[in-house]
């Protein structure tokens, strides 16, 4: 028997922990750890962060007790589910030199486990896709990846409070979940109690869904879920201006604007390292002492080092200028021209884990000011384009 859709409560949420685990799964989900909501391991659902919550700004992370008893009601944390699927440091092969000078390589064996993720927020679910898109999309796929994504099974969870950094509603990928899951989850609390609205995606949801301590799915119920979701939409903490954020990439490529920002970039690289879907890589070899043992290793990358672009005679952007403007005009910009689609989902990540809270929204809001502004005119009447010869 399957089960479309259904009501559960927190005895509900255990059942689909237990029923997960029974299949042997292992489930990942939001616990509270070192004052942030993070993801972990789960053997329970006790362990999820029932009654936290987040105070977000830019450059600002903070952990608050709740009035309630929510268990999702927390923003993107700093953790993706891209630690899982495209892993920081993957080891990808070791060589070994024997007594008589031969050389074994040996390519590594990735073998993970079959996954369950639960609380993707629809933000984060979108992000998956985009990575599909990009590691698996094409003519050469992502091994690595491909192995962790096949068969993973995705629990969703509905926003229903954003935080102060949250915009997915600008770029069409939230508070509502859209794509591929296996099963959707709305938190409701209200007078009737503290319920979850749930939703099979896939036939291997339908049969969890039957497993689990349920009511059949009510009226009311799912309509206040509805209701929180659209109330959420209109909560959101940041916009992106309503503009074609890729032509206006293209046409404010020397804005005065990147000269302000980059006075303020420290180009650490957090934004990247916190975004969801941005998935650049580098090969970096290590041996032992002896030189009789070496190992491959392939970890994650950012565009803002200056030796993500060294070519010969040097790195092609040395400035931090143009490693931001670099990062910012791919990820909604030109990310269309390679993959049909932004590479910004809205979680708002980047705004809270930057040291200095360079605000992405702010930082298109301000681009798509000035080129309204037009050319600036110099006081002999020429006109002339602002930024015009910078790097």
């Amino acid at each position: 028997m399957t089960v479309d859709a259904a009501v559960i409560d927190t005895e509900g949420l255990e059942g689909l922990v237990a029923a997960l685990i029974r299949r042997g799964r292992t489930v990942v989900g939001p616990t509270v750890r070192d004052d942030a909501i993070v993801l972990s391991e789960l053997t329970s659902a006790r362990e999820l962060p029932y009654g936290w919550g987040v105070e977000l700004e830019a450059g600002s992370y903070r952990l608050r007790r709740r009035a309630d008893r929510m268990a999702f009601s927390h923003s993107a944390g700093p953790q993706s589910w891209k630690h899982y699927l495209h892993p920081e440091r993957v080891r990808q092969w070791s060589a070994e030199r024997g007594p008589d000078g031969t050389v074994t390589v040996t390519e590594e064996a990735d073998r993970p486990p079959a996954y369950a993720f639960l609380g993707v927020r629809p933000c984060d679910l979108a992000a998956i896709a985009t990575q599909d898109r990009v590691l698996m999309g094409g003519p050469h796929t992502d091994d690595v990846y491909r192995r962790r994504r096949t068969g993973a099974f995705l629990v969703v969870v509905e926003c229903v409070e954003p935080g102060a950094t949250c915009f997915c509603v600008s770029m069409g990928t939230g508070p509502a979940a859209h794509g591929s899951y296996d099963l959707a989850l709305t938190e409701v609390h209200d007078e009737r109690g503290h319920r979850f609205w749930a939703r099979a995606g896939s036939e291997a949801g339908a049969e969890v869904l039957a497993e689990l301590p349920r009511l059949p799915a009510d009226t009311s119920t799912a309509d206040a879920a509805r209701d929180a979701v659209s109330r959420a939409a209109g909560r959101m903490g940041r916009t992106m201006p309503e503009v074609d954020l890729h032509d206006l990439m293209r046409d404010t490529r020397e804005a005065e604007r990147w000269n302000d920002v980059a006075a303020r970039c420290l180009t650490c690289g957090n934004c990247t390292m916190v975004c969801p879907t941005c998935y650049c890589t580098t090969t970096e070899d290590v041996t032992d002492l002896t030189g009789d043992h070496a190992e491959r290793w392939r970890r994650w990358d950012v565009c803002y080092d200056l030796d993500f672009t060294h070519l010969h005679g040097g790195s092609v952007r040395q400035s931090g200028r143009s490693r931001y403007r670099q990062w910012l005009t791919h990820k909604i910009g030109t990310w269309h021209d390679q993959f049909d689609t932004s590479g910004c989902v809205g979680c708002g990540r980047c705004i809270v884990w930057c040291p200095v809270g360079i605000d992405i929204t702010e930082e298109a809001h301000a681009l798509h000011a000035e080129r309204a502004a037009g050319p600036q005119v110099e006081a002999d009447g020429e006109e002339t384009s602002e930024g015009e010869g910078h790097p």
